[in-house]
């Protein structure tokens, strides 16, 4: 059977990351269909707005999407496009993969195979109630954390871990500092884990976990945590394993899923045809495995794998001298191998 995803070029190094990943897609034979909608810079000069209705309504009509890289402008003026796409479909469950992979530019090219489970509508990143007084001297905001959004992000954290077969999940917190909103997401996180008794589960403060993070990365399996401390735990995370030409996020709720690359648009090697597409291409296996497309999951997976390890028309960002397209070429010829 075939399944239609709304597909977002997206801008900068995007549509060519995004071009090579369908073509793996395909290679793949895994049945999808595209609807292309646009969003970010593109859709600004089309339709005079970064998030045209249009592509709301293909993504809620599908209820998936695959997202290349978006430009939000920076400071004044619109709020980002993804917080925006959260907030829309309550995206509430932000997951974020880093394994290592051999031939990266990274301290830890093995043992490293962790997941980020962030909170992704709620808490400071979002940004509520934002005011700055009218001296210009005081800026303030509100953080919100309510038992209903840390209840389902931990219970979806520890349901990820049964699922796949991991072991242990950590409670990222600082409740020892923020004791309302810190305070009781670690209340509900605990109640959470005692019905799952054959799980590991530890708590760290959130700055000892960044420390042991950069220590002793292995002994993660699944982190979970508030939305602010989990955009930036995920990315130390991606630095651990190579940066974040490697690193995939999904964006999951009750009606909708996105998948994504998520680094940024690049502008600087924009038509240039040197772009990693390995982000969006390992975001498309979390839209696999979402799929229950799990055995095409994992040979893509395998696939990259290999190419790393050959380093067989790779990138130069990955010590190669091959394109986008080359890259894509070598992960196409390993699929099946």
């Amino acid at each position: 059977m075939s399944k239609t995803i709304a597909v977002i070029r997206g801008d900068g190094i995007g549509p060519e990351i995004m071009d090579a990943t369908l073509r793996v897609l395909d290679a793949l034979s895994v049945g999808l269909e595209y609807e292309f909608v646009e969003a970010g810079l593109v859709a600004q000069e089309k339709f005079g707005t970064l998030l045209p209705q249009s592509t709301l309504d293909s993504i809620a009509r599908h209820r998936i999407a695959l997202k290349s890289p978006l430009t939000t402008p920076v400071g004044e003026g619109f709020s980002s496009i993804n917080v925006e796409l959260r907030k829309r479909f309550d995206l509430y469950a932000n997951v974020r993969p880093a394994i290592s992979f051999p031939n990266t530019r990274s301290r830890f090219p093995e043992n490293v195979d962790l997941v980020t489970v962030r909170e992704n509508t709620e808490g400071a990143y979002i940004g509520e109630g934002q005011a700055v007084s009218e001296d210009g001297a005081t800026a303030t905001l509100t953080q919100r954390i309510t038992r209903h959004g840390s209840e389902r992000i931990v219970r979806y954290a520890f349901d990820l871990a049964r699922r796949t077969g991991r072991r242990k999940v950590s409670i990222v917190h600082k409740a020892n500092i923020l004791k309302s909103t810190s305070g009781l997401f670690l209340k509900v996180a605990r109640e959470v884990a005692a019905g799952y008794p054959e799980i590991v589960c530890n708590e760290l403060i959130v700055d000892n976990c960044c420390m042991q993070l950069v220590m002793v990365p292995e002994q993660f399996d699944v982190i979970v945590t508030t939305n602010l401390f989990g955009d930036i735990i995920s990315d130390l995370c991606a630095g651990l394993v190579g940066g974040l030409g490697l690193a995939p996020g999904a964006n999951i709720g009750a009606d909708a899923a996105i998948f994504e690359a998520v680094h940024g648009s690049a502008p600087d090697i924009a038509g240039k045809g040197i772009a990693n597409p390995c982000a969006l291409l390992l975001g498309a296996a979390q839209l696999l495995d979402h799929l229950n497309q799990g055995d095409k999951a994992l040979l893509l997976r395998t696939a990259i794998r290999a190419t790393l390890e050959a380093r067989d028309r790779v990138t130069p960002d990955l010590g190669g001298s091959g394109t986008t397209s080359t890259f894509a070429d070598s992960i196409i010829s390993r699929l099946f191998n």
